[in-house]
């Protein structure tokens, strides 16, 4: 399958036809927040994204900057070939339970071992998730966890079409 044409990126864009893959890791500088239930869960301002190429970022945060009783053991799991093994974890707050709609590396490959101890959330089961001051879009397609801010352009992987990208 053909590469896809990047949208041109405006001042202040990325392009995630210019991250890389095998992916990065980077610090993230903005304040990243979620809510689930009416709950403000996780607050943090050292969280990390992981940028792969033809996909939105994907934020980790620190497991200690969830709330008590925010996170908790779910079934399944998958393999990224980059990243390893991923656990799932159900997310609560406010009386919900969004199942499955977390997950981390606890033993990641060498080169993200960073994530060892972070989370990362699926946008669209929360109520809102925050970076800076934007309240992030889900990454489309519903199996990817990646945060669309108007920072980033595609297309996105995701989108019907973009499963040989």
């Amino acid at each position: 399958m053909r590469r896809p044409q990047p949208i041109p990126t405006s001042p202040g864009q990325e392009s995630v036809w210019d991250y890389p893959r095998p992916p990065r890791v980077e610090q993230v500088p903005e304040r990243i927040t979620i809510r689930l239930g009416g709950d403000l869960i996780a607050d943090t301002r050292d969280a990390v994204r992981v940028l792969e190429t033809s996909h939105p970022p994907v934020y980790y945060l620190p497991i200690a900057d969830f709330i008590g009783g925010a996170l908790s053991d779910a079934s399944g799991s998958s393999f990224c070939e980059f990243k390893g093994a991923a656990r799932y974890l159900d997310v609560h707050g406010g009386g919900l339970v969004a199942a499955g709609a977390a997950w981390n590396y606890p033993h990641p490959s060498p080169g993200f071992e960073v994530l060892s101890t972070r989370v990362a959330v699926y946008a669209g089961p929360m109520d809102e998730c925050t970076v800076g001051d934007e309240v992030v879009v889900p990454q489309p397609g519903g199996f990817y966890g990646g945060w669309v801010t108007s920072s980033v352009v595609g297309p996105f992987k995701g989108v019907p079409g973009s499963m040989g990208w």
